[in-house]
């Protein structure tokens, strides 16, 4: 055998060999939520299958997936439909709650005036004013991405502004005597120290924004998760209600992990330490 022929199969077996450790490391780090889901499925299966529960309150695994194979063209329609509005809705919550935190962090005035408004529309249930918005915009799009805006934009500028303001004081200054311009520093300083803090509070309001789209759909809408929702339970059709309400978490799951692959390209230091400390606690 030639020396370029051993080579060959020497860097074979070691990305056999790396590609199999991965495989093992990646059920290291979650085998614990995969162990709760199957059981959780299975638990599920038998309560149905003893008929602990009456199908019409909860559907067996079996229903539930005859309504995924069933209807598959028609969620699907609906599903697009709440993907754009959540992706819209926490796009536009991503760029002025980042807008609103950077105003806040450089202008104590512009803080003490927004930060009240902020809260005061934080604490006001969504659902209670989303039929103000179909009033004001209509049956459309439009009031459905209000809503996911509204439910995302607290997250983002709270962590926002943690974040801008984790900075050392002591490099601000650095920076200063160094002659760096606010622009700079915001762009070589404040915003990498932030990321972290950020990427956390946009992963919460991704998940939020999902539940916003949905309960946009609740008021006023004829199409949309939402909309499958309220129709599956007017019909009392809990199979289909599953399927939905499963889309709807797949979704919000979906979303979590983009940013969180994100947040691998964009901070692998942090995710390296985070990485580090799980292991250094499993020892």
């Amino acid at each position: 055998m030639s020396a370029q022929a051993t080579a060959t199969m020497t860097i074979a077996n070691a990305d056999e060999r790396g590609e199999s450790n991965s495989i093992v490391r990646w059920f290291g780090r979650n085998w614990h939520p995969l162990a709760f889901v199957v059981a959780v499925l299975a638990l599920w299966w038998v309560a149905t299958s003893l008929e602990w529960v009456p199908p019409f309150i909860i559907p067996s695994p079996a229903d539930t997936l005859a309504a995924f194979t069933d209807n598959a063209a028609y969620l699907t329609q609906h599903t697009w439909v709440t993907t754009y509005e959540t992706i819209v809705g926490f796009a536009i919550a991503v760029i002025v709650g980042l807008m609103v935190a950077v105003a806040m962090v450089y202008s104590r005035g512009t803080e003490q005036t927004l930060y009240p408004v902020i809260l005061f529309a934080q604490v006001i249930p969504k659902i209670a004013i989303a039929p103000l918005f179909v009033v004001w915009l209509g049956f459309g799009p439009q009031p459905k991405i209000l809503v996911a805006v509204l439910m995302a934009f607290f997250p983002v500028v709270i962590s926002g502004l943690a974040g801008l303001r984790s900075v050392d004081p002591e490099i601000l200054q650095l920076t200063s005597t160094m002659g760096a311009s606010k622009a700079r520093t915001f762009l070589k300083v404040r915003l990498p120290a932030a990321l972290p803090e950020l990427l956390s509070g946009l992963k919460v309001a991704a998940t939020l924004a999902v539940t916003g789209a949905v309960v946009g759909e609740f008021v006023g809408a004829n199409e949309g998760l939402g909309y499958v929702i309220l129709q599956a339970n007017g019909n009392l059709d809990t199979a289909m209600l599953f399927a939905a309400l499963i889309i709807m978490s797949l979704l919000g799951v979906l979303l979590f992990a983009v940013i969180q692959i994100a947040e691998r390209f964009l901070i692998p230091w942090h995710a390296s330490k985070r990485t580090v400390a799980a292991s250094t606690v499993r020892l």
